[in-house]
């Protein structure tokens, strides 16, 4: 068996999947959504520093469409989708995700 080494491995900045994530949010009066905490897939908890900004757009590297955030997570920006529910009743109004790089196995040259 060939051992593996952290050279044989690399992240490619396009290779993205979308990743569904528990979020907190909290509702304006004006019922504006506003994220404040996510958790991540290992059950890791980040607090949402500040919302940037939101607007319709596109998940272009991990694919699907939503409200997307801009955030503010530890200093660094990030984004976070809002993927609305198809359904009009009900208490599934939808779910949030985020783009996750996933490392891309480079074959050796064994």
């Amino acid at each position: 068996m060939t051992e593996r080494k952290a050279a044989d491995y690399s992240i490619i900045e396009d290779n993205k999947i979308k990743v569904y994530v528990d979020v907190k949010a909290r509702f304006t009066r004006e019922g504006t959504m506003l994220p404040f905490e996510i958790t991540w897939e290992n059950g890791v908890r980040y607090r949402i520093d500040r919302v940037k900004d939101i607007k319709r757009a596109a998940s272009l590297k991990a694919g699907g469409t939503g409200d997307r955030y801009t955030i503010v997570v530890r200093g660094q920006q990030s984004f976070i989708w809002f993927e609305r529910s198809a359904a009009l009743s009900g208490t599934n109004i939808g779910r949030w995700f985020v783009e996750r790089r996933v490392p891309a196995q480079i074959p050796s040259a064994d």
